[in-house]
């Protein structure tokens, strides 16, 4: 694989675990794309709406959050799972591992 094939990876791990993060702390667990893309760049990742998308259909297919959609909107909610993967509890491969705090 290539460098920027290696670094896309990478990115992608992380920026699942943004979302999954950011979706721990907003109200009632869940957010729309809208906000999340805009919560996700201002963490200083280059993710469009559309590249967002797909990373949220990602992480329902690998049940870490569910999704709602909506005429113009989808709406994402972390689950169980979702939250466990995020605090660090559990690990899902394609999901960047949080730090340990310390």
């Amino acid at each position: 694989m290539s460098f920027a094939g290696d670094l896309a990876k990478v990115q992608d791990a992380h920026v699942r675990l943004a979302v999954l993060r950011l979706l721990q702390g907003a109200p009632g667990y869940q957010a729309n794309d809208s906000v999340i893309t805009q919560a996700v760049t201002a963490l200083g990742f280059a993710c469009t709406r559309d590249q967002l998308r797909a990373h949220l259909t990602w992480l329902a297919d690998v049940r870490l959050v569910t999704l709602l959609d909506m005429p113009t909107l989808v709406v994402a909610e972390l689950t169980e799972r979702g939250g466990d993967v995020a605090l660090g509890r559990s690990f899902v491969a394609g999901v960047q591992r949080p730090s340990p705090k310390g």
